[in-house]
């Protein structure tokens, strides 16, 4: 156990670890104390003076909180703990004084201001300032910066608190934003006034204690009290990072992040955020039948009864799992499908995951060990466009000392890495030698992207990875880029042969959110989902299904952690919630599926399928590795051509349309000569 430090706050004695802080003893004491600069994840900057507590003993004047650690107190005149006092009259005083000096540029907008109802600066105003002001000299006003399409500014209600600066050079990894000037003429710009590129940035509108940094797309369209509030979690990646949606009527006004140390931490990706104007556009709210050659609208029975035609008339029946489909579904899916005697597939992008074998398709780390690690190996993935808060987490652990290795194409991944190669040739001379600084008693990770496993080899190249693991004394993490593989592989959601085998001689494809792959044609195609994307344009018959907001639904992330997604709103027109259809046609079908409720439905998933019951817990998977075959030639492949249009939902996204657009012109223009 780590030493401890009598401290004595507000007359009241704790022990805490000298290495603490003092506004973290205070909490750790109960006591909560005011700040704006100051934040956990980011380095220390004690610059806005709010947080000033009195030390006993120590100078006549208050000292930061933030800035101190508790090793640095000096014990009483008899040794007594030193005391620190967070509320007397000197506390007081400098708090109103700080508050007054913070106030005396800040424009009086609350009214029309994005952050009112919601913001530190009023919240603490009100307990900590003054019901008065000296000032009469004319207020300054400062430009405003263009900081691109997500974050809209109003920089003369910024109080320099730096947060900001400090997240996108820590935690995003971009050098873009800084201050310039001193005193009056200090302002937070950009680099040469450019927009940042980075897909975290939104998350300095969360850090912001002011309005200066707002939403742009959220911009003056609700107020937090008219919001109604739904915790649940995001399905724009494989992380299952923890969200929570904002909802007003029935149409999802904006989408934050939650705090989960496990997962996410704190932040969330800009997909995540900024998606949910795709909720609202080119969605199936009504059934649709195809009739020479054209979609026409239909009622539920008129569908359903043109599906179950279809498939009681069918040779072979292949059921396909898309990337945002929950676990229920999935299951339902399923069970319908294999009591028609035909086969059910997830792996439709074609990535040799091994059935049953979880140590395999999810691997034996969790990501929140990546915090730890003294050595990160990745293969064949690009986690800043895969997994934008797990290359956070990368960034973070490099910063602490971790070493990094790649193998697979060069990219940008915000931090230094070790280039070990380009593909297959790299991956096994690297399972057979090992890597090179890598050692047993160092703490490691490998982490291999769906592009290493998508080709013919894929179940090869996982091999070889499995022994790479074993070789370097490393735990293993498959990085996937659907959100719903893990819970339907877990499912069982499987074929002997992959997506091929699954559509070979397939006369009828019932099809659940698949939008990513070319069916094949000839085939009657029943597409259930919520948006008109890729799926519905070559659908037969199409039954419209509810978006992950819209219906509770399990998720599996990527390190295998069950997680719910709750519903905080409702489907549009006469859109149903997946399972329910399933369930539907099945007694059009004539063979109703033995659940007509999703409590009963989830009863019989877990039993099958006890770990799924677990929510929020990861399970230990048992070590089976693949045998250790030499895979093909070649390199590896990335499996996301353009981030921010990786789902039907992202694709019906304006928001994220003109983000896409950005970043292809980006990428023509190349980078900019230094002059």
């Amino acid at each position: 156990m780590s030493e401890t430090r009598k401290i004595i706050i507000d007359g009241r004695e704790i022990e805490v670890d000298p290495a603490m802080t003092l506004i973290q003893a205070c909490e750790q004491a109960g006591i909560e104390i005011p700040r704006f600069c100051y934040h956990e994840r980011l380095s220390i900057a004690g610059n806005c003076r709010m947080c000033l507590v009195e030390i006993v003993g120590g100078p006549p004047k208050p000292a930061a909180s933030c800035a101190m650690q508790v090793r640095d107190l000096r014990p009483g005149p008899e040794g007594q703990p030193p005391e620190v006092r967070t509320n007397s009259p000197m506390v007081k005083k400098a708090r109103e004084g700080v508050m007054e000096f913070l106030l005396i540029n800040h424009p009086l907008d609350c009214p029309i201001c994005d952050q009112g109802g919601e913001c530190d600066l009023q919240d603490q105003a009100m307990a900590y300032g003054v019901d008065f002001s000296r000032y009469r000299e004319p207020k300054r006003a400062v430009d405003d910066l263009d900081l691109g399409p997500l974050v809209e500014t109003h920089m003369t209600r910024c109080i320099s608190c730096t947060r900001c600066v400090r997240f996108t050079t820590e935690v995003a990894g971009v050098y873009d934003m800084g201050q310039t000037g001193r005193g009056e003429d200090a302002e937070i710009t950009t680099y040469l006034g450019k927009t940042i590129d980075s897909n975290l940035q939104g998350n300095i509108i969360d850090l912001c204690p002011v309005g200066a940094l707002v939403s742009k797309p959220y911009a003056f369209t609700a107020r937090p009290w008219e919001l109604t509030k739904t915790e649940t979690i995001d399905v724009m990646d494989a992380l299952g990072s923890n969200i929570r949606v904002d909802v007003k009527g029935r149409q999802v006004m904006r989408i934050l992040p939650r705090n989960h140390d496990g997962v996410n931490e704190e932040w969330i990706s800009d997909k995540t955020r900024f998606v949910w104007d795709g909720l609202r556009r080119q969605r199936l709210d009504r059934p649709y039948i195809r009739e020479n050659g054209r979609l026409r609208p239909a009622d539920w029975d008129e569908a359903l009864e043109a599906a179950a035609r279809a498939l009681k008339g069918a040779k072979k029946v292949a059921g396909l799992v898309g990337d945002l489909a929950p676990v229920e579904a999935a299951y339902a899916l399923r069970e319908l499908v294999h009591g028609l005697g035909g086969v059910v597939e997830c792996r439709v992008d074609g990535a040799k995951l091994p059935a049953g074998n979880r140590s395999g398709y999810v691997g034996t780390a969790r990501i929140e060990e990546i915090d730890s690690a003294e050595m990160i190996l990745l293969v064949g993935t690009n986690p800043r466009d895969e997994a934008p808060v797990l290359n956070a987490r990368i960034r973070k652990a490099w910063l602490a000392g971790a070493e990094v290795a790649v193998i697979g194409p060069k990219v940008d991944l915000t931090y230094d890495y070790h280039h070990m190669g380009t593909g297959r040739a790299a991956l096994t001379e690297a399972a057979a030698r090992g890597v090179p600084g890598a050692a047993k008693e160092k703490r490691s990770i490998v982490i291999v992207g769906q592009g290493a496993l998508m080709g013919p080899d894929g179940e090869a190249v996982l091999g070889q990875a499995m022994k790479l693991a074993e070789v370097s004394g490393s735990k293993l993490l498959i990085l996937h880029t659907a959100a719903a593989r893990v819970g339907a592989m877990d499912a069982g959601c499987v074929t002997e042969g992959g997506i091929d085998a699954a559509l070979d001689r397939a006369d009828v494809i019932y099809a659940l959110g698949v939008d990513e792959i070319e069916l094949p044609e000839g085939a009657f195609v029943i597409y259930q989902g919520s948006h008109g994307d890729r799926g519905a344009h070559r659908a037969d018959v199409i039954l419209p299904g509810a978006a992950w907001t819209e219906e509770p639904g399990l998720f599996v992330n990527t390190e295998g952690r069950p997680q719910m997604a709750v519903r905080a709103n409702f489907p549009p027109g006469e859109a149903k919630e997946n399972w329910a259809i399933i369930r539907a046609l099945s007694g059009t079908l004539g063979h109703a599926l033995p659940f007509n409720a999703l409590p009963e439905l989830r009863a019989r998933l877990w039993e099958e399928v006890p770990h799924l019951r677990e929510i929020d817990r990861v399970p230990e998977n048992v070590w089976q590795p693949l045998p250790a075959v030499r895979p093909g030639e070649g390199d590896f492949p990335l499996p996301i051509a353009d981030f921010y249009l990786t789902n039907p939902i992202a694709r019906a996204s304006t928001v994220m349309a003109e983000l896409s657009a950005r970043a292809r012109a980006r990428t023509q223009a190349g980078a900019m000569a230094a002059e």
